[in-house]
């Protein structure tokens, strides 16, 4: 679905009363929800303002993540939160690691929202992870990994262990600290690895 009609129907704005905003005909507005014809570049600072909605998504095809982020700016214009504190989270990128300061709302709505776009940005790299597996024969291990999830992502150990993996293997930098119980048992479990040569 094309930006502007997925935005209008959020709105629940009509093609004729955008028409009627914009000074155009309402075919024009069809035309280019139907990706007959691109929106104009003069009406594109106009539509942002109008909706407080970043230019590039009214002509570009949604994915589920741009759908999410457009609710959230919805969700932002009509609620009106307030940043109540921010809360560190660790994030991988291709470049550099580096923390960042994610907002914490005052209204729920808000922080659900958030958390959404997280879940779906982790779907995401999931999904490119599972791509690259076609080319190797670590099928088997995405499966467990899968079944873990599914049966025992709340269980302290598979936390811990996963969290000591990613520091042994160098996912996680040294400079993230770990509370002291997390410490001792990366120390073992680094003694082990270290000692059957992994």
């Amino acid at each position: 679905m094309i930006g502007l009609e997925y935005i209008l129907n959020m709105y629940q704005m009509q093609h004729i009363d955008l028409a009627d905003k914009l000074g155009i005909k309402k075919q024009n507005i069809n035309m280019w929800i139907k990706g007959k014809q691109n929106i104009p570049k003069k009406y594109l600072p106009v539509l942002e303002e109008m909706f407080e909605i970043t230019a590039a998504y009214f002509s570009k095809e949604l994915t589920d993540l741009d759908k999410l982020e457009i609710q959230k700016e919805k969700l932002k214009r009509d609620l009106k939160p307030v940043v109540e504190n921010h809360r560190l989270q660790f994030v991988l990128d291709k470049e550099a690691d580096y923390l960042v300061a994610v907002p914490v709302y005052n209204q729920e709505e808000m922080n659900t929202m958030e958390r959404s776009i997280e879940k779906a940005k982790l779907i995401e790299r999931f999904k490119a992870a599972i791509e690259i597996v076609d080319e190797n024969t670590y099928m088997d291990t995405i499966a467990l990994i899968v079944e873990l999830l599914e049966k025992k992502q709340h269980e302290a150990i598979l936390q811990k262990t996963i969290k000591a993996l990613g520091r042994y293997l160098e996912v996680r930098p040294d400079w993230i600290n770990s509370d002291p119980d997390q410490e001792e048992f990366e120390s073992a479990i680094f003694e082990v690895l270290d000692d059957h040569n992994y």
